[in-house]
């Protein structure tokens, strides 16, 4: 990494979970992404979902089309884990160029009722992938309603995450979007198979941002925003130089009239800025020596990738981001929108 007064060049960096969408909403935010990153981990939660090798090399292309031309972007793709994923599809998947299975608890987040309600009923699954080295991403939350909100990306370390790893033990694991000190612990003191990644929303709020001077929509995300003790936890361990944690900004589309609906759609839309947004994380910490392991290196060594070529350069600038953005047909709000940000990528 090369540093000056006013700019940051790191390496270019990867971002190792995104959401896109698909057909309009998904061309309009492509771009934003392939700016900035090489790679991403795409999630498969659409509607319906992408649970199979055929559908994923389907939806790349659909990815690859919306990539400006010049632009070199590498979409990686995943399937969403389900009660009944066949062991053979395993296989195809790999062939097909599939890096990951994601799970979801069946109703954890957005177009997730597809989800898995037993974590035992996927082994047969988990075991050919374990054999086929494909990762396994995590949305660390148990559904139980009698769990608070609050607490169940804990219970979830219990109930799900300390069997998994102890009947899986080579079996690759990202827990993702963690968002508690107890996951920021665990992830520290397990094995070399298991990892995290951290979003920009994780990093710089806690839950009074949900809150402050009336609801804000934007702000509301699964999981959701906690209180300040965990977000200083999280802010230590991407800051921290441990090789474990990494870059997944979670951005997640959703339109502005769903966002501020009666019943609002979970999620952050951070592709726009999401590098502003990190190293304004990690200048609070004073820790940008250290930000292009977490953006550029980490997640490419765990996956087993090689790292990227070439370099992008933040300017300490400030600048004022757009307030909306089009998506589709609809209209896209980004988190921070129509407020200043002291990093600008040039």
């Amino acid at each position: 990494m090369s540093t000056a007064s006013t700019t940051l060049t790191i390496t270019r960096p990867d971002d190792w979970h995104l959401h896109l969408r698909d057909e309009a909403a998904m061309q309009s935010v492509v771009p934003y992404t392939a700016r900035q990153f090489a790679r991403a981990i795409v999630m498969p939660n659409l509607r319906p979902p992408v649970t199979m090798a055929a559908q994923a090399a389907h939806y790349r292309e659909r990815i690859l089309a919306a990539v400006p031309a010049g632009t070199s972007f590498q979409p990686l793709m995943t399937l969403y884990l389900t009660d009944n994923t066949p062991v053979d599809e395993i296989k195809r998947a790999k062939d097909a160029g599939v890096v990951a299975l994601k799970l979801y608890p069946a109703g954890a987040t957005t177009n997730s009722d597809a989800g898995v309600t037993d974590i035992a009923k996927t082994y047969k699954t988990l075991e050919a992938m374990q054999k086929e080295g494909l990762l396994l991403l995590v949305h660390g939350e148990v559904t139980d309603p009698a769990i608070d909100v609050f607490d169940r990306e804990a219970v979830f370390i219990d109930r799900v995450m300390t069997p998994l790893r102890r009947d899986m033990p080579e079996l690759k694991v990202v827990f993702e979007h963690i968002t508690t000190k107890e996951a920021a612990q665990y992830v520290a003191g397990a094995d070399k198979y298991t990892a995290a990644t951290l979003t920009p929303q994780h990093l710089l709020y806690n839950r009074n941002a949900i809150f402050t001077g009336g609801l804000r929509p934007h702000y509301y995300c699964l999981p959701v925003l906690k209180r300040e003790e965990h977000r200083l936890a999280l802010i230590q361990a991407a800051t921290s130089g441990s090789t474990k944690f990494f870059l997944g900004t979670d951005s997640a589309p959703h339109a502005s009239q769903l966002k501020e609906n009666s019943v609002c759609g979970a999620g952050c839309f951070t592709a726009l800025s999401a590098l502003e947004l990190y190293a304004e994380a990690f200048e609070a910490m004073g820790a940008l020596d250290r930000f292009e392991a977490f953006a550029s290196f980490n997640g490419a060594d765990f996956y087993g990738l090689p790292r990227n070529t070439g370099t992008v350069t933040l300017a300490k600038q400030e600048w004022t981001l757009p307030e909306a953005v089009p998506f589709g047909d609809a209209q896209l709000k980004p988190l921070r929108g129509g407020e200043s940000l002291s990093w600008r990528l040039l």
